[in-house]
């Protein structure tokens, strides 16, 4: 395939919110192409690309999938994608493969959450975009609009759809839902509307031929081109006059026949905008003619453009049935759309050309003149793929977006030349399972062929770098077979060239989710895709019988290379954990496990949703925070085992903004720390987000600028010296961080010790060292290490060499303990959240210390190596000082759309209500019985809303889920009743309900079968006196203050909890209730050898022979009895006393 060819391929994806009509398109193009898959009769309600169960059972699109269709003289490569929120990785691989895409709105619904997802993906994989406007004959026939409110809503939508991109252009809002609750970009009145003139930067015009007006059900669609042509001739103008003025206000003057502009209006006419006069109208008028039956007018229609209409359908008495005979014979859908898609979406030559600063960013390299040849070739393999040569010596370079699971059985049974496959020579075995794995790839450059080897370099890769660390990122395979796709279909070939999508057999052992093929070693690999949300939905599965862990295992292991976006770990507890990107995503993946990879019966647990923790700040005032830290006497001390150290800990809470600015930048700052300069600037170039910035300038303008907001937000009434004072204070801190946690790139900052103004001569402070500062700008290397000099020169003169030697070497294990702290808070062992340690770590010498001698660091005394000692420390005294400063818990939050009926809005903020939700926005869509309502709903509340939501609604609303922010919970989880206001509301402690931040705190815990200091209870009426008598014995109670029940705590042992409720409920006949939670081992005070010896045990309990064995013996047997030990127990204690009816003889 030459550059004459390549010219005439298309790769282009369908990107679109859900249910706005994308298999749906995809079905009238495929019929439309004329390759006999589906007939044109079927289209719109085959959805052919949808060939999953599950796809069709939900009416949904859950992956990404691919069809080559062929158009008058072009190849188009078509890629239908998701448009559920939780399958966004599919349309991150879809968009990766493609040059061009559709971008589908409904007409009536608008602009929605996943639009604004779509678009910025589009944005950032540099693809060309089309805007397609579908559903157009709802707003006629459910709507009933007038042709003018119709262009009204039309215009609006095309505004707002380039309002977004022009915000994704300049990086106004760093997040979809900042951009959604900013609300539409440049509002207009209803009666401003027509005469809004486009501007020429933007991106979708519908004069310039890239936006089309479409009802993909009925297979018709249009853009102003067609209807340019058609009036060009009766106007009596050309075709690109009609064009510009076909949209826009612009007016026909009858009379002088002649487009006039707004200011030609004469002040009383009632003119109608071109595209209402010569557009809408004649659709409005075939429509309402369909509809009420007249013939004559659609006979009109038929004969004005020679149409080809077969009488039966003309004769048929349902009017849809006519209405989509005429409409889509005059207005051919597939036409529309794929005569705009190869006029305005590039080929792959002029596309990679514009995309290579995105696939294959330049790195910065400083060259010695060891690695010349590999950057020159990496340089030509560059090129190449710029070029999209698809010539025989170019270098073969693809990209595999994603591998996908295909049966075996639906594998071609014969090749190219018709000769018979063996599918079964598969990698994996045929005994292990009856899946095989395909690659989704684009090819970039060169020509890839059936059994060629070719290196697979993972995102790791480094060409400059020939140890064993890096073999472990490049590997060999060779190309079993090659395929391109037809949806559900494959149809093999011998060889593919540059621009071509197709599916690879032969790399499923080599390629987990993504990867780079390569003819040569000395490439670099493509940048890494771009996800819209991280999987957080959770959950811990294990097999139903035991023995089918092995299938289990195996089973996850195949679906983590199945599906793109699905994690598989394993915690600490051992457990298999799965994570997805939320309920339906979920549901999918367990379907796949029990039905196709692992084939077994499992059991799933509720779903880990993941915490962090903070403090509550000292009000809304960060200056308050910054006080405390600066000049404050409060800390919290904690000294070694061996008392040579002392640790002295203090902790404020960061800015929301700061916090939100360094969790957000997690992946930049995660290069940035890592000090490694070639991989550095190959990750920087890849998180580039303009070509003109420095990402590390960026970064720390951010969060300077956070910085500045939260001063200026809590400091309204504070004069400008003050402000500034603190902003000095704020800086300086910024250039004295130590490290980041947890894991190096979390949102807690650890700042460096001042050693200035120390009076202890007797101990020497382990120093710190501003690398996070040095790495992110704020402070100057060779200044950095004149601090460190000075720092030096500054110990204390009392104290030795070898002293000061020690402690510098105990920084590590400062850090150490900072990374386990904020890893693993103090209320339920969650990441930590927006803290800023101060760590203090005091070394007092050793009596045995010399000058002379070594540190004794390494050295183990009767408490352990001292590093692990000091380690220790600071890790606990991190999490003490947490616990004293008010400690609260924050959980993440979705931002949920939701469309609802009028009739229908109490049942929804019932169900809201129910599930913790904070209302943002309410409005109601123009021209519709929709409400839309924008509000944040916590993760933890999110499971089952959906289903609870369509229960409540009889079906009627529908909602969109996407992972929002962190917010913190405002309330005190070890909340207990002190001022009387509070007493009086909540009684004096005993009866108060626990609060939602201690039931998510002890929800956690029990998961992870911590010991809660709290005990639950057993209620029961007073008239059970004998029992109440019995219990206080062993516990405590007391009667609830209102109610005719005693609350009763009590210990109860594991191995006499078993029935245990039945047995209480029989007794009580029914008036008891007891909770069981596992509290603490307790030791058995009893001698389970016990035999007595002394007089007064033989008076009690004889000499032995008759003695009952005690609970603790009791026990010992039974567990030595389960474990098949031997027991010393005889069958007959006292023949004596034995008694029988018989005697044998």
């Amino acid at each position: 395939m030459g550059d004459s060819e390549c010219r005439k391929v298309r790769n282009i994806c369908i990107l679109a919110h859900v249910d706005h009509g994308k298999t749906t398109l995809a079905d009238h193009l495929i019929a439309g192409a004329g390759s006999g898959i589906l007939h044109p009769k079927q289209a719109g309600r085959l959805r052919f690309m949808d060939y999953l169960d599950e796809e069709q059972r939900r009416a949904i699109t859950m992956k990404s999938s691919s069809i080559a269709l062929r158009y008058n003289e072009f190849n188009i490569n078509l890629i239908d994608s998701p448009g559920h929120m939780d399958f966004c990785s599919e349309v991150s691989t879809a968009a990766r493969l493609s040059d061009g895409a559709l971008v589908l709105v409904d007409a009536v619904e608008g602009v929605h959450i996943q639009t604004h997802a779509v678009l910025r993906q589009a944005w950032i994989e540099k693809l060309t975009p089309c805007l397609v406007l579908n559903k157009i004959d709802r707003l006629i026939s459910e709507l009933k609009l007038s042709p003018m409110e119709a262009y009204n809503r039309l215009q609006r939508i095309v505004h707002e759809v380039n309002g977004i991109v022009s915000g994704y252009k300049s990086e106004k809002y760093l997040s979809d839902v900042d951009m959604i609750l900013a609300g539409p970009t440049g509002e207009m009145g209803e009666e401003n509307q027509e005469f809004i003139e486009d501007d020429e930067e933007d991106t979708f015009q519908p004069q310039k031929g890239n936006v089309a007006f479409v009802c993909a059900l009925d297979g018709w669609g249009f853009c102003i081109t067609e209807f340019a042509d058609i009036y060009a001739s009766k106007l009596g103008a050309s075709v690109t006059a009609l064009q510009k003025a076909l949209w826009g206000p612009r007016y026909f003057n009858s009379k002088t026949k002649m487009i006039v502009g707004k200011k030609g209006i004469s002040g009383g006419s009632k003119a109608r905008p071109m595209f209402v006069q010569f557009v809408l109208e004649p659709l409005w008028q075939v429509y309402q003619a369909a509809l009420d039956g007249d013939k004559a007018m659609l006979e009109k229609v038929i004969k004005s453009f020679n149409l080809s209409v077969p009488s039966r359908e003309l004769q048929n008495k349902d009017p849809k049935v006519v209405l989509q005979a005429v409409m889509s014979r005059w207005l051919p859908l597939a036409d529309t759309v794929l005569s705009m898609v190869v006029k305005c979406m590039p080929d792959p030559i002029t596309a990679q050309s514009i995309r290579i600063a995105r696939l294959l960013p330049k790195r910065e390299v400083v060259d010695d003149g060891t690695c010349q040849d590999v950057l020159a070739e990496a340089e030509h393999v560059r090129k190449c793929v710029e070029a999209c040569d698809s010539s025989l010596e170019a270098p073969c370079v693809a990209f595999v977006s994603k591998m996908f699971a295909v049966p075996i059985k639906m594998l071609p049974q014969r090749g190219p030349h018709g000769e018979i496959m063996n599918n079964f020579a598969e990698e994996w075995g045929a005994s292990d399972s009856d899946e095989c794995f395909l690659a989704f790839a684009r090819i970039f450059s060169g020509v890839l062929s059936l059994g060629q080897r070719i290196n697979v370099l993972s995102a790791l890769y480094d060409p400059l770098k020939k140890g064993e660390g890096m073999q472990k990122h490049v590997q060999e395979a060779e190309l079993q077979s090659l395929y391109l796709m037809m949806g559900q279909g494959l149809k093999p070939v011998v060889t593919a060239k540059a621009g071509n999508v197709v599916a690879i057999r032969g790399l499923g052992q080599h390629i987990l989710k993504s990867a780079t093929l390569s003819s040569t070693r000395n490439c670099w690999p493509f940048s890494s895709m771009v996800f819209q949300v991280s999987p957080t939905l959770r959950v811990a599965i294990e097999p139903s019988d035991p023995a089918d862990m092995g299938a289990l295992m195996r089973g996850l292991r195949l679906l983590n290379r199945a599906d793109p976006f699905v994690e598989v770990s394993v915690s600490a507890r051992g457990e298999q954990v799965l994570a997805a990107a939320g309920e339906v995503h979920l549901e999918r993946c367990i379907k796949d496990l029990k039905d196709r990879f692992a084939r077994v019966n499992m059991e799933v647990s509720p779903p880990l949703v993941s915490y962090k923790e903070t403090i509550e700040g000292e009000g809304s005032n960060p200056l308050e925070n910054l006080k405390l830290l600066t000049g404050s006497s409060e800390y919290v001390e904690k000294t070694t085992p061996n008392g040579r150290c002392v640790v002295r800990v203090q902790v404020m809470e960061l800015p929301p903004a700061l916090t939100k600015v360094l969790d957000e930048s997690s992946d930049l700052l995660g290069v940035i720390i890592e000090g490694k300069p070639v991989q550095r600037n190959k990750s920087l170039e890849s998180l580039r987000t303009t070509e003109d910035d420095n990402p590390i300038e960026a970064l720390t303008k951010r969060m300077v600028d956070a910085i500045d907001s939260e001063i200026k937000s809590g400091t309204k009434e504070i004069d400008n010296d003050k402000v500034e004072k603190y902003k000095n204070l704020w800086l300086l801190l910024l250039q004295r961080i130590w490290a980041l946690g947890p894991r190096q790139v979390g949102p807690n900052i650890l700042l460096v010790p001042d050693s200035k103004g120390r009076d202890d001569a007797s101990s020497v402070l382990v120093p710190g060292s501003c690398y996070v500062s040095e790495r992110l700008g704020f402070v100057d290397i060779s200044n950095a290490k004149i601090m460190e000099k000075d720092t030096a020169a500054e110990a204390p003169l009392g104290a030795s060499h070898a002293l000061y030697k020690e402690a510098k070497s105990l920084s590590s294990s400062v850090v150490s303990g900072f990374q386990f702290a904020t890893a693993a808070g103090p209320l339920c062992d969650e990441p930590m959240w927006g803290l800023a340690f101060l760590v203090e770590a005091n070394i007092i010498p050793s009596g045995a210390l010399s000058d002379e001698s070594e540190p004794l660091t390494q050295q183990p005394d009767q408490y352990g190596v001292f590093a692990g000692q000091v380690m220790t420390a600071v890790k606990d005294a991190c999490r003490t000082a947490v616990l004293n400063k008010k400690p609260r818990l924050v959980e993440a939050m979705y931002f949920c759309e939701l469309n609802t009926p009028t009739e229908y809005l109490g049942p929804m903020y019932a169900v809201l209500a129910r599930r913790r939700a904070r209302i943002l926005k309410e409005e109601m869509q123009e021209g519709s019985p929709l409400f839309t309502v924008h509000a944040y709903v916590p993760v933890a509340e999110s499971l089952g809303f959906a289903d609870e939501l369509r229960r409540w609604t009889s079906g009627a609303s529908s909602a969109l889920l996407l992972l929002s922010h962190w917010e913190v919970l405002s309330e005190d989880p070890f909340f207990v009743p002190k001022t009387e206001e509070e007493i009086e509301e909540f009684g004096d402690g005993s009866s108060v309900l626990h609060n939602t931040a201690r039931k998510l705190i002890d929800a956690v815990l029990i998961h992870r079968c911590k010991v809660l200091k709290r005990t639950y209870t057993m209620a029961f009426p007073l008239k059970s006196s004998p029992y109440k008598r019995w219990l206080e014995l062993l516990c405590k109670e007391k009667m609830q203050e209102g109610s005719p029940l005693f609350t009763v705590h009590a210990y109860v042992p594991v191995a006499k909890s078993f029935g245990f409720a039945d047995e209480l409920w029989r007794w009580t006949s029914g008036a008891s209730s007891v909770l069981l939670l596992l509290s603490h081992l307790e030791v058995l005070s009893e001698d389970p050898f016990f035999v007595p010896k002394i007089e007064k045990e033989i008076k009690e309990f004889g000499d032995g022979s008759s003695v009952i064995p005690s609970i603790a013996r009791k026990l010992i047997d039974a567990v030595r009895r389960r474990k098949g030990l031997s027991v010393e127990d005889k069958v007959v204690p006292h023949a004596t006393k034995q008694r029988t009816f018989f005697r044998k003889v």
